[in-house]
């Protein structure tokens, strides 16, 4: 019986996207949001991945350049993401890789647009059960008038669900294969094998396609990321523990401005609100 890896870790999700451009090709055309006619038809890798280090955890990036159809000429980089501080780190290298393009003495009007893809393994919008998000840079007053060059696109896995996604078959299986394929998975949804790509990235992802020093990086790799996510898990709860102090420390503030107004003394107020006398009498001098 066969076992899979998790395709969401570095070294899988690398040894799929990054060393077979064919089935980057498929996802990429399955996930954008192309028009009919933009195709992606050739892709080349760029530069030599970057692997940023926020804390410690490096995280793969594909960068390629894609022709379409039409011969049109863009720029893709992908990220696999699993900490709540990814929109600055994708604004910062989808920008670097938009600056990058431009040799010196070349003309401007020679940069070609930068797609950045987002796969996200946390929520980030709260507010939204929309699973899928696109950003553009557009006119307020008129959101129709765009400002070509930088796109985002922003997949939050956990909140994604085959349903919600109907029309495109394709991306919806490249999702599930990301979203269901977990560490000693053993089975394998057959509607995932009947597309060609995804059972050729499925057999990439099989336990018995990586040696031992691979299969070593790969734990390595979870254990940064179950560290991360502490930490992160960790400045979360500070940070909404100190929130709560301030919280009710603002609303004895309050009580204490009130029962000043209507005459109590500093040492009653104290009494009233534990706060020190010194802090009554600093809100009695604010007024």
């Amino acid at each position: 019986m066969s076992r899979y890896l998790d395709p969401r870790s570095d070294i899988v999700f690398k040894k799929i996207f990054a060393e077979h451009p064919h089935l980057l090709m498929s996802f990429l055309n399955a996930i954008l949001p192309l028009p009919a006619d933009g195709q992606i038809m050739r892709i080349e890798y760029l530069y030599p991945e970057q692997a940023p280090l926020i804390p410690a955890l490096k995280r793969p990036i594909v960068d390629v350049k894609c022709t379409d159809q039409k011969g049109r000429v863009f720029i893709t980089e992908m990220q696999m993401e699993w900490t709540l501080g990814f929109m600055q780190r994708m604004l910062f290298n989808s920008s670097q890789a938009y600056i990058k393009q431009l040799k010196k003495g070349e003309d401007y009007r020679s940069l070609c647009p930068v797609y950045a893809l987002g796969i996200l393994n946390q929520n980030f919008d709260h507010a939204s059960d929309a699973w899928y998000h696109h950003y553009q840079i557009v006119n307020i007053e008129e959101p129709k008038k765009q400002l070509e060059g930088l796109e985002f696109v922003f997949v939050e896995l956990p909140k994604f669900t085959p349903s919600t996604w109907g029309q495109k078959k394709l991306a919806v299986l490249w999702l599930r294969f990301l979203s269901e394929i977990r560490d000693r998975t053993t089975e394998i949804s057959p509607d995932l094998l009947e597309v060609k790509e995804l059972r050729e990235a499925c057999e990439l992802s099989e336990e018995s396609a990586y040696s031992e020093a691979e299969l070593e990086e790969y734990h390595k790799y979870w254990d940064l990321v179950s560290r991360e996510k502490t930490l992160t898990m960790g400045y979360e709860e500070k940070g909404r523990a100190e929130g709560e102090v301030k919280g009710r420390t603002d609303e004895k503030e309050a009580i204490a401005k009130k029962l000043l107004s209507r005459g109590l003394s500093i040492q009653e107020i104290s009494a009233i609100t534990e706060l020190s006398v010194l802090v009554i009498e600093s809100i009695r001098e604010q007024g």
